[in-house]
């Protein structure tokens, strides 16, 4: 009897996870690239060399790797404590940050991956520190940086309110990056003279990533403010929200600097339908327009945001603010509050939008004709700019700071911050006649 042996089928070995990993890792590193987030050597050496997918284990591989957070840590209550970053802001970041081999740089807010990457490009001859309130963060910090190689980087657990002493060097940090949602920043004292700090901060309930330059002191922007969210600040630095509801009508309005007004006199407002103040200033459908409410937090006292229970009664107040809580001013027993109007589809298909302001009461006329005008002074004079420009001085001792009638200037428990509007006169932007 004749026995044949059948030739074995040719096959590829099966691909690894490691494999597959560095190819998701790269792919990331070239849509970042290709959409300007990435725009230095170090930066794209960092973030294709670091394992994003090391320091969150818990997701899959293309989750680990996708342009998007990852959630790591729940409070009891389920508010989310800690994650890493969406890489195209951490690329930002970092950018903004101007960290060089050999610099000494901190970290305010921890988890692991952000701080290997900050390690990249300090190399071994800088040091890095990456600091938390929350020992579970650290513990998970400090366990992924070993396990990948990064066990030069020190972990602590303290409250950043209260900067450890023994954490700064001798002439201070060359950079301090925060990767937590702060309202003040209480380390300027901590930051070399020329040394960069970057940081999410709270500018009248706006969230803004910003890169300062020390210079005499005191912090000067000069990269673009971009808009973002972090997990909120714990610990003595937390931020505490000034929100009060309109009573009977799931309508709730938070003052973020400055004291709180009355709001119980405003429910009568709200039951009839708004006057409507058009300002004749169109924006597109994808078009940002951070920098107007920032500007008209600064501009219009009793200034505040506006939101809604999603599931309440609030049928005067149409279109109700979407995903984000929209800009308000009280004036006594009247309210008003800008809001948009779709007036085309416009030609990239999202249509096109005036800016109109809603005046609720019986001087809701009124306030809303004060806010359309700030409006229309931020077309005419600011909208060009894009962005303003944020000076922050350190309170020497606590102590404040001589009295201003600038409405862009506010004082934190740290710090005094100026809003600087630059003026572009006669721009031509898009308006509606």
């Amino acid at each position: 009897m004749t026995h044949s042996t059948e030739r074995p089928a040719v096959t590829t070995p099966p691909t690894t996870d490691l494999d597959v990993a560095t190819a998701l890792r790269q792919q990331l590193a070239d849509h970042l690239a290709a959409r300007g987030h990435i725009r230095t050597p170090a930066i794209d050496h960092a973030l294709r060399t670091v394992p994003r997918h090391a320091f969150a284990p818990e997701v899959p591989l293309q989750a680990a790797y996708a342009n998007d957070i990852v959630i790591t840590r729940y409070s009891d209550d389920g508010t989310v404590t800690s994650s890493i970053s969406a890489p195209w802001l951490q690329a930002e970041m970092l950018e903004a940050a101007r960290i060089q081999p050999g610099h000494q740089v901190l970290e305010i807010g921890s988890g692991g991956y952000n701080a290997a990457l900050i390690a990249e490009l300090a190399d071994p001859t800088g040091h890095v520190t990456t600091l938390d309130i929350d020992p579970a963060v650290t513990d998970r910090a400090t366990r992924f940086l070993t396990q990948t190689g990064y066990d030069h980087v020190r972990v602590t657990t303290a409250d950043a309110e209260h900067l450890p002493i023994d954490v700064v060097p001798d002439g201070g940090f060359n950079a301090i990056v925060v990767t937590v949602d702060t309202w003040d920043l209480p380390w300027i004292h901590a930051l070399a003279e020329g040394g960069r700090l970057v940081a999410p901060l709270r500018l009248h309930g706006y969230h803004w990533a910003i890169g300062f330059t020390k210079r005499d002191g005191a912090l000067h922007s000069d990269e673009p403010l971009i808009v973002c969210g972090f997990v909120a600040m714990q610990g003595d630095g937390a931020w505490h929200t000034n929100r009060r509801t309109v009573p009977g009508t799931g309508v709730h309005l938070s003052w973020e600097d400055g004291n709180p007004l009355p709001v119980d006199q405003l429910a009568p407002a709200l039951t009839r339908e708004p006057t409507v103040a058009h300002t004749h200033i169109t924006i597109g459908g994808q078009e940002p327009f951070d920098a107007l409410t920032l500007y008209l937090a600064g501009a219009l006292p009793g200034f505040c945001r506006l939101s809604v229970d999603p599931d309440g009664n609030n049928g005067v107040l149409n279109p109700p603010p979407k995903h984000w809580p929209g800009a308000a001013i009280v004036r006594g027993t009247s309210l008003a509050r800008l809001a948009t109007e779709r007036i085309s589809d416009g030609d990239d298909g999202n249509g096109l939008y005036e800016f109109v302001v809603h005046g609720y009461g019986p001087r809701g006329q009124v306030a809303a004709k004060e806010m359309a005008d700030q409006v229309q002074h931020w077309q005419r004079n600011h909208r060009a700019a894009l962005c303003p420009r944020i000076t922050i001085h350190p309170l020497v001792n606590g102590d404040p700071m001589p009295a201003t009638d600038d409405p862009h200037v506010f004082d934190n428990k740290h710090t005094r911050i100026t809003v600087d509007w630059p003026i572009v006169p006669g721009a031509a932007l898009p308006t509606e006649g």
